[in-house]
């Protein structure tokens, strides 16, 4: 099951929410099952160069099933997963990309914000996901 075009944009709508509330500009991306884009939104003033990272931060979640901090976290010099970044056209590996889950528990797409601090990019995309998960 791919994740709708209705969840999508519920997705990107929490977290545009969350980074107004929060006071910064974001690029929100949301893909498929398949790592295919289908929503996105940038802010007015958001970074242009915070796009490309927001929709690779989704792609790198959506390949892995794992939080792109998580990844950061593997593929640090002499972990695991070093090196792993230059893979599939280039992922990112620090935070901002999650999952996104049905109900059952199964993958349906993710979620990638880039353009503040990625602690901030974390927040603001577990509140696009919060608001699709699990339904």
């Amino acid at each position: 099951m791919n994740i709708t075009l209705e969840q999508a944009q519920a997705a990107v709508q929490a977290a545009h929410q969350k980074a107004l509330e929060m006071g910064v500009k974001m690029n929100i991306s949301v893909v498929d099952a398949g790592a295919n884009l289908v929503a996105f939104a940038r802010m007015d003033d958001a970074w242009l160069g915070s796009l490309d990272i927001s929709m690779k931060k989704a792609r790198t979640a959506r390949y892995f099933d794992m939080p792109t901090g998580v990844i950061g976290s593997l593929s640090q010099p002499g972990g695991s997963l070093f090196g792993i970044e230059h893979s599939n056209d280039g992922l990112v590996t620090f935070p901002g990309g999650v999952p996104i889950k049905d109900g059952s528990g199964k993958v349906i797409g993710a979620i990638g914000v880039s353009g503040s601090a990625v602690e901030d990019d974390h927040a603001v995309a577990e509140a696009g996901m919060n608001a699709v998960a699990g339904k």
